[in-house]
């Protein structure tokens, strides 16, 4: 029996281990991955202000931290079931058991990458594997690779693979079908651009992308976009083509890239072959949120966060008692906005628990989440506040329905 059970060794899980074990409680971690750091472990690229973000330094203090404070940590240990037995949460593995009347649930996120004719060959692997081999493993995916997908996601893990010696011959959308219509069509794919444009290690990008900002101009956009592309850290960015097929016998050896009109539809006859021995295809993120459903958290789907996302109050509490939440469960963001979070979760449990005297530390943490936020060099998706907001209208709903009149 624990006091606090945390599933889930991300940046998340990690702080909130930390924060509710200093206060006192028995603190349990649980994760599946043979190393704590969740998405966090991939990650190394240079921020605004010109210092680098190394996911595995940041990693390890995370760790560390939640060590020292007394929680402990058990990696390499998959949850199979969790359950409510009266006022006890029971967390299933593949060995033990565990009870605890207070559980987080930080998950994280998954990919969901787009099916491309020739997408099963070996070669062709998700952006975040490609990462992590890369950054965590430090072996290369290939020598010559294209990434099908243009979003803010492939362009970061695209410089990462730069600096690895990796060469990257070309960011391009995916040929539109029913299950990528926001990822495939141009204009689209360009409006989000915009919203991370001031990270572009190009001048002319930086300040191009100030006119922008009208639909009349990103129509112009659209229709004059050159079709060599604009090149980013040397890598050619193509709104205006797509990958219609990704060819090889027995590996990749090639893609076959198309024109595509400013609506995405394919023109017929300008086709052409690009060699490479990778693909990457970048869906982006959605939270992973299986464990909530077993559990019977209500949901609601957030696009603008990246998909479904239980519902959950600012102090990270579900609908369900003893239930919390934190980090890309709860919407698609940074490690530093999951960072925030887990610290709100930990106090909060421990304030549930008993421990006194929290409250001021809690709506200071709240107040974090929203500065972390604001200061965030570029956003996932671009209406993730809009997205939050809509989360807090559903809850406050909800807690009202349930009200007796």
């Amino acid at each position: 029996m624990y006091d606090v059970i945390i599933i889930g060794a991300g940046p998340a899980g990690l702080s909130a281990a930390a924060t509710t074990a200093n206060q006192g409680l028995e603190v349990l971690v649980v994760d599946e991955y043979m190393k704590a750091g969740g998405r966090l472990l991939g990650q190394l690229y240079e921020e605004p202000d010109g210092t680098y973000w190394n996911g595995i330094k940041e990693s390890n203090h995370l760790y560390e931290r939640a060590n020292q404070s007394g929680a402990e940590i058990k990696l390499g240990t998959s949850i199979l079931n969790i359950e409510k037995s009266g006022d006890v949460w029971l967390v299933y593995t593949e060995k033990d058991t565990y009870e605890t009347s207070h559980l987080l649930l930080a998950t994280g996120a998954a990919e969901s990458p787009s099916p491309v004719p020739g997408w099963t060959l070996p070669g062709v692997m998700s952006v975040g594997a490609a990462q992590v081999m890369t950054n965590v493993h430090r072996v290369k995916p290939g020598k010559r690779g294209v990434i099908i997908g243009v979003n803010p996601l492939a362009a970061v893990i695209a410089s990462e693979l730069q600096m690895a010696g990796v060469e990257v011959t070309a960011l391009t959308l995916p040929q539109m079908n029913g299950l990528n219509e926001e990822a495939a069509h141009p204009k689209q794919v360009m409006n989000q651009l915009l919203h991370v444009a001031h990270m572009a290690p190009s001048a002319l990008i930086r300040q191009g992308s100030k006119w922008m900002k009208p639909s009349i101009m990103q129509d112009l956009g659209i229709t004059f976009y050159p079709k060599s592309g604009f090149k980013m850290w040397g890598i050619p960015v193509h709104l205006r083509k797509a990958v219609t097929e990704i060819l090889g016998d027995e590996k990749v050896a090639a893609v076959k890239l198309a024109t595509v009109k400013p609506n995405g539809d394919v023109i017929e006859g300008t086709e052409e072959i690009i060699t490479c021995d990778f693909v990457c295809i970048a869906g982006g993120l959605y939270p992973l949120t299986e464990l909530a459903a077993v559990a019977g958290c209500p949901f609601y789907l957030v696009d603008e966060l990246g998909g479904y996302v239980p519902l959950h109050n600012e102090r990270m509490e579900t609908a369900l008692d003893g239930l919390y939440v934190a980090g890309n469960i709860t919407g698609i963001e940074g490690a530093k906005v999951a960072i925030a979070q887990g610290v709100t979760a930990g106090l909060t449990m421990a304030s549930n628990h008993g421990v006194q005297g929290l409250k001021d530390r809690i709506e200071q943490s709240i107040e974090e989440i929203e500065q972390t936020r604001d200061n965030a060099p570029f956003h996932f998706h671009p209406d993730v506040k809009k997205g939050k907001q809509i989360v807090q209208e559903k809850w406050e709903e909800m807690m009202a329905a349930e009200q007796p009149l």
